[in-house]
């Protein structure tokens, strides 16, 4: 069959989606991916896919953008004819689905977490619900990252429950995030360092993290406070570049900018840590606890899931600074073979519950399963 697959980034689609795409590939499918055209767009073409650009503007709900997103989607879709229509985030899963509707393409969504509109109350809310209310009318399949989300969907009757399914989020390839051992003291130099891998969105508790770092660095001058990802990204809630340099010259945290492959600074670090506000389910704790790193996350939708407390590692509360570096400090006062454990149960957990062919599987059989409709 002829599948289209579309997020808002290609760096989401060779990061995230690779392993999917290349299942589909080898089962003989012609897989065209589209998404905004960046840098790493051409490394679609090694997954055995053919690529295609599509002009999206992720930030925001302009009328006049949106109704071109449209336009884009059904002019492409009656050009291609696909079997399969696959979105994953807001926009391909809205506008990709109503254009795949009018021309009777079947659709598999992917609701992969609710974004900073869902947080908020208001107008906007408002509007992203009935526009997913419309456009997840007549899909064959949505797939949910965590049950909290499925459930806000089913009784806010905006799909319906009998073809809603759960995801283990993007899943995880274990061979690539390989257990690393942890460094040592002696490694280190006696130092321990935490870090945050997200894009700079203050809903991913960017702030909170940056204030516990200040809060922690008179106790333990030793500890270092690392943040990684894109800065000034196209979200509402984003961090700017100047925020950042302000945040760097006080001496409590360190911005190591971007990198297309986190493994490395996963494995130097002693703690990953992600205080969000809500998450699908959060790639960065996925990538980690593979490693064996131990971490700490909120006890939020999406989050929690992820971390056994206490085993894995620690939950803190939502929006609270003191808590969240009280488990840091506790994180710190841990002895190392007690760190070792608890990312050895991170570790098994990805394995049990988040290994990526759980993920590969369901949607295989979802596409085997949507084709006899």
């Amino acid at each position: 069959m002829k599948i289209i697959i579309c997020v808002n980034t290609a760096w989401n689609l060779v990061n995230f989606r690779a392993g999917l795409i290349r299942a589909l590939v080898v089962q003989g499918h012609d897989v065209l991916a589209i998404a905004p055209n960046d840098k790493f767009a051409q490394q679609l073409a090694d997954l055995g896919c053919r690529f295609e650009p599509i002009p999206m503007h992720n930030g925001g709900t302009n009328l006049v953008r949106d109704a071109m997103l449209l336009w884009r989607f059904f002019r492409l879709f009656q050009r291609e004819r696909p079997d399969i229509y696959m979105g994953y985030t807001i926009k391909p899963n809205v506008y990709g689905s109503l254009a795949a509707q009018i021309l009777g393409v079947r659709v598999i969504n992917n609701i992969a977490g609710l974004g900073a509109v869902f947080i908020k109350n208001g107008l906007l809310v408002r509007l992203v619900r009935w526009l997913y209310r419309i456009a997840l009318k007549h899909s064959a399949k949505v797939f949910f990252q965590n049950d909290d989300d499925r459930q806000l969907f089913i009784k806010a009757r905006l799909v319906r429950t009998e073809i809603t399914d759960l995801l283990p989020g993007s899943g995880i390839d274990l061979n690539r995030f390989a257990h690393t051992r942890l460094a040592t003291s002696s490694d280190n130099f006696g130092r321990f360092r935490f870090l945050l891998v997200a894009r700079m969105l203050r809903d991913k508790g960017v702030g909170e993290y940056v204030a516990a770092a200040t809060l922690l660095h008179r106790r333990w001058p030793l500890a270092d406070f690392c943040l990684l990802g894109f800065l000034d990204v196209e979200n509402p809630a984003a961090i700017s570049g100047e925020e950042m340099s302000e945040w760097v010259s006080q001496g409590f945290v360190n911005y190591l900018g971007v990198r297309e492959d986190v493994r490395n600074e996963i494995a130097k670090s002693d703690c990953v840590v992600l205080p969000s506000y809500r998450e699908g389910t959060p790639r960065s704790l996925l990538e980690a606890a593979a490693m064996g790193r131990p971490i700490i996350t909120t006890d939020a939708v999406g989050c929690r899931e992820v971390v056994d407390d206490g085993l894995s590692g620690y939950l803190c509360k939502v929006r609270d600074v003191e808590d969240l570096a009280a488990k840091m400090e506790k994180m710190m006062s841990l002895s190392a073979s007690q760190r070792l454990e608890m990312g050895a149960m991170g570790r098994k957990k990805m394995e049990h519950e988040f290994d990526e062919q759980i993920v590969i599987n369901k949607y295989l059989a979802a596409v085997r399963e949507v084709a006899t409709l």
